[in-house]
């Protein structure tokens, strides 16, 4: 969505707001807009999510009040919340603990509750604000206000904190998003919680923001780690905080030091890209180095990982496994990631025999991997250093890839089952024989027509 859309989507969702707050009113009561919109608003960032809380209304009377103004969706199980539009409405709420985990909760909605009172159930200061949408009136009994200007994040309720453990994560992404200081007794907090409490579609939620939204997601990789979240829910990395790297080609230190340098690398190039996309470039910038912390060695007065993109392969694939990643809107992320490990440094390879180097071993990479993802992460890893390096082979990697049409996928085959079916071949283990035999002539080069596929393929049957 560009800025425009943004703008335009936040300021009629206000409006709709307005209408709802004007309504709510008329019947007694009064309509507040609560959570990410407020802070975002006193951010100056569009926002076209809202969320509002309405006092003074009966339960029972909410929906029919709200049914006056247009087509109301009840949506959640455990709490009634009515969807107006973009607009989210519910009752203010009291939240029990009365189960393990971030579920484990009874909800109750009770519209004469003090607003202060309200807003101490909510995560830190800064989401804890209520704007009056028709009196432009801000409600902040916590100080989010004076927070969001120092850029602090700081807990609301710190006795109740701990009760939802996804509250860390998400202190580990509004740290990255807003460029907030976690506040040191929240910080102290947020130590002693454990996590493993949380699916992985939550923890993927979280960690999605965090590289997806975060301009700077180094950030929250830099709190997760003073929290101890890495050693929690990204073990593999663990290894990469003391793995050492060669002096020349990494002045800026070990492996974890690098790797939070490319995931910034990968974000700041990559705007450009859709969500699927984006997340398997962000997910490779994270595990592209994982193989290090096992391959590491000490030759000759010189740090190499031999190996390592092969080595990483494994760890990666633990990662994507706790997460539960597969397909992303369709896209099959995990082969895409699990590519971009093992083949990282094949642009750079390429590039150093370029001279040499056939169309077909382009054409038989892209089989493997998508070769604009790859470029993207290769051009973030060699960018991610701390200093001024060439980074040109990537430019000539993906023009050579382009050029032969291999950029995002290998080339399609010539010869399909059908022309076989018309030479008589029935289906079966020997048409599949023949169809490989003719699609490895292809990548060869050797085939370029249906023509010679169709001549190749025959000659695969004689057997010549």
């Amino acid at each position: 969505m560009s800025t425009t859309d943004e703008v335009t989507g936040a300021t009629e969702v206000v409006q709709e707001a307005r209408r709802i707050a004007e309504a709510v009113r008329a019947r007694g009561g009064r309509a507040l807009a609560v959570g990410g919109f407020v802070r975002d608003q006193l951010l100056g960032r569009a926002s076209k999510d809202l969320d509002m809380e309405v006092f003074g209304i009966a339960p029972d009377a909410l929906p029919v009040l709200l049914a006056t103004l247009g087509r109301v969706e009840p949506v959640g199980q455990a709490f009634p919340v009515f969807k107006l539009g973009a607009v989210d409405v519910a009752l203010p709420r009291r939240e029990s603990k009365t189960g393990h985990g971030h579920k484990g909760f009874t909800v109750t909605g009770d519209p004469d509750m003090p607003f202060d009172e309200a807003a101490r159930r909510r995560d830190f200061t800064i989401n804890a604000i209520g704007w009056d949408p028709l009196t432009d009136d801000y409600l902040d009994p916590f100080g989010g206000r004076e927070d969001l200007s120092a850029r602090v994040l700081r807990v609301v309720d710190r006795e109740r904190f701990a009760d939802d453990s996804l509250r860390v994560l998400r202190a580990v992404q509004f740290a990255a998003r807003f460029a907030l200081t976690l506040e040191p007794v929240s910080a102290d907090i947020c130590r002693r919680i454990s996590l493993d409490d949380l699916p992985a579609e939550r923890i993927w939620g979280e960690m999605e923001k965090l590289l997806l939204v975060a301009e700077q997601p180094s950030r929250g990789f830099a709190l997760a780690r003073e929290l101890g979240v890495i050693e929690q829910i990204l073990p593999e990395m663990v290894p990469l905080y003391t793995c050492p790297q060669d002096p020349e080609w990494h002045p800026e230190g070990d492996v974890w030091t690098h790797t939070l340098m490319v995931i910034d690398e990968a974000r700041r190039r990559n705007a450009d890209l859709a969500r699927p996309e984006l997340a398997i470039v962000m997910l490779g910038a994270v595990c592209h180095d994982l193989g290090k912390a096992t391959t590491t060695i000490h030759v000759d007065g010189r740090i190499k990982s031999p190996g390592h993109e092969d080595a990483g392969i494994a760890p990666a694939t633990r990662i994507l496994d706790r997460l539960n990643i597969n397909t992303i809107d369709g896209v099959d992320a995990r082969k895409q990631i699990l590519g971009i490990v093992a083949e990282h440094m094949r642009p750079g390879a390429f590039h150093k025999v370029q001279a040499t180097i056939t169309d077909a071993a382009f054409r038989r990479l892209a089989q493997k991997v998508d070769l604009e993802l790859l470029t993207r992460v290769a051009r973030a890893d060699c960018h991610g250093r701390g200093g001024p390096f060439d980074c040109s082979a990537m430019d000539w990697f993906i023009e050579k890839a382009r050029a032969l049409g291999v950029e995002r996928k290998p080339p399609a085959p010539i010869l399909l089952g059908r022309h076989l079916l018309a030479l008589g071949i029935s289906p079966g283990p020997k048409m599949g024989e023949v169809l490989r035999a003719v699609y490895e002539r292809q990548l060869d080069g050797a085939v370029t027509t249906l023509d010679e596929a169709t001549a190749e393929g025959e000659r695969v049957l004689r057997g010549v």
